[in-house]
């Protein structure tokens, strides 16, 4: 192991910006020694300015990690909210949930269509994370707990039935991604606006 890990960290030394730019002092000082300049002292004067030349040079910047561009963030939340509705369709629901669940399928399915609704998505970080958790952690978390709370009920009778909350949560996520889509809207109509105050100042 640690055989291995010599040889890599000699190569990335020698291709770190302060040997390359103190070798390039040395060279320089090469130069002088052969010149005659640098005399008998010349290893202190290639030394020198090797060691000035490795301390001027810049740090070492560490690559930024490669996160997903939005795009593809959103691609693969489409993928998800696919998986999501194979798993909606197996699972039995009271019909006021199940038409809850219908709503907010359209509404996500709305969202995450790759059209204009898209292009806004992709610029507004928020609104993906909303549309994310929506679709990886609301819904199917309460359709999950709907259906385990639901089981117990039926064999502990009396308890309170478990539909008027996943009902609840439903229309909670709804409002949640139906301010978001009032967001977007209000985004595109302020860029309209903004367009048309730039063509009422171009023509007065």
């Amino acid at each position: 192991m640690a055989t291995s890990e010599h040889p890599s960290k000699l190569l990335t030394f020698l291709e770190s910006r302060k040997n390359l730019t103190g070798s390039a002092c040395g060279v320089v000082g090469l130069a002088l020694t052969f010149t005659g300049v640098a005399g008998a002292y010349w290893p202190v004067v290639v030394a020198g300015l090797y060691g000035a030349g490795a301390l001027i040079a810049p740090p070492e910047r560490p690559a930024p990690p490669d996160f997903p561009d939005p795009a593809a963030r959103l691609d693969a939340l489409r993928g998800d909210f696919a998986e999501l509705r194979d798993y909606l369709a197996e699972v039995d629901v009271p019909p006021v949930a199940a038409a809850r669940l219908t709503r907010l399928d359209e509404l996500l399915a709305a969202l995450l269509d790759p059209g204009w609704a898209a292009e806004l998505l992709a610029q507004d970080p928020e609104a993906l994370h909303a549309l994310a958790r929506a679709v990886r952690q609301d819904v199917p978390e309460a359709v999950d707990t709907f259906a385990r709370t639901r089981w117990w009920t039926r064999i502990a009778p009396g308890q309170e039935q478990p539909d008027r909350h996943l009902e609840r949560q439903l229309d909670l996520v709804h409002d949640e991604l139906t301010t978001v889509a009032g967001a977007l809207r209000e985004t595109e109509a302020r860029r309209q606006e903004t367009h048309t105050r730039y063509l009422e100042e171009r023509n007065p």
